[in-house]
């Protein structure tokens, strides 16, 4: 679970000593100019949030960008494979799905160059309500809730032939599999009763449907919205084809404050999970009982959570902060359980 950002938030300070930092922002400048930018350029500037590769500001001139790069050192693939960001932005560049538009990359072999691509900056708040702050007021929170919830179908309409398609795609079981590795990685005394929730939902999996084209993490944090427009859908680490019911799923755990004691807020007045299906759906057709895809997105939360809370005690990502997140945990898997009762 990654921290919110707003588009134009820095970090605080100095920018620290980066190792390779001058080399990148060399590329970076020489790509840009090369893509037709003109004008004085700044330095890379850290920007706050996001826990898969690296991401800066810069400016050339009067236009300002953010660059996604792989850190030093490490290959691009997987989640630091930003080049699979750059075209999967790319591909959804005129069809309606609100990116931010591509403008410069640099693709590297070699893990002493680092891979990067640079888009526009795009104005506005990636805030997720019941975690973030600064807290969104109620009715914002609300308009830019169900707004989501009706651009989600335009991602899910696009052809999947005029997509940098790379991987086949993932049915309810492939997604479960997924986050059962993840869960199994985690010492069950953070996570208890994780193993019977992961048992009811290998018991009931759902036939998959037609696949479309899945965020992965679809949700307010990672959508910077314009008021209460969506105008832009960011983080695109984990895209793939796969079961759009899936992506319901992980959406509608963020509806409910209620899910997060400790670490969250409840928020009143959003929309119920019955009424973001509704907002989703349109004039579509049903979509059937989604109780098992709610359950599966909060055992995929209980997961990262788990696995977030390990990390913190075992030394390797010291964050204070994770001791809060034991409730949490146990609430998603209880009422995964009594989802699936």
């Amino acid at each position: 679970m990654s921290t919110a950002t707003t588009a134009d938030t820095t970090a605080a300070g100095t920018t620290p000593a980066t190792p390779g930092l001058a080399d990148l922002t060399a590329s970076v400048h020489l790509g840009l100019r090369q893509a037709g930018f003109e004008g004085t350029a700044t330095e890379l500037v850290p920007m706050l949030g996001g826990h898969s590769g690296l991401t800066y500001r810069v400016s050339m001139g009067e236009n300002s960008f953010v660059v996604k790069a792989v850190p030093l050192g490490q290959r691009s693939v997987g989640r630091h494979d930003m080049l699979r960001q750059a075209k999967i932005l790319q591909a959804l560049e005129g069809t309606g799905v609100p990116v931010p538009t591509v403008r410069a990359s640099h693709d590297s072999d070699s893990t002493e160059v680092q891979s990067w691509f640079a888009m526009d900056l795009v104005a506005g708040e990636s805030l997720e309500p019941v975690l973030d702050d600064p807290a969104v007021e109620p009715t914002l929170a609300a308009a830019r809730m169900r707004r989501a919830a009706q651009v989600l179908p335009l991602l899910h309409a696009v052809p999947l032939a005029d997509l940098p398609i790379d991987s086949e795609p993932l049915s309810p079981a492939d997604e479960l599999a997924r986050w059962v590795r993840t869960m199994g990685a985690v010492p069950p005394e953070l996570v208890t009763g994780a193993d019977e929730l992961q048992r009811r939902l290998e018991a009931s999996v759902p036939e998959a449907i037609e696949p479309v084209l899945v965020h992965g993490d679809y949700r307010l944090g990672n959508i910077l919205s314009a008021g209460t427009e969506p105008a832009a859908i960011i983080d695109w680490e984990i895209w793939s084809p796969g079961d759009p019911r899936v992506e319901l799923g992980w959406f509608m755990v963020f509806a409910d404050g209620s899910n997060f004691p400790g670490v969250g807020r409840e928020v009143p007045g959003l929309p119920t999970p019955a009424e973001l299906v509704e907002l989703y759906r349109g004039d579509g057709p049903e979509l059937g009982d989604l109780t098992w895809f709610d359950a599966l997105g909060r055992f995929k939360m209980a997961a990262i959570m788990g696995h977030n809370l390990r990390r913190h005690r075992e030394g390797r990502h010291h964050n204070p902060a994770q001791e809060q997140l034991p409730a949490t945990i146990e609430r998603l898997i209880t009422t995964g359980l009594e989802r699936l009762a």
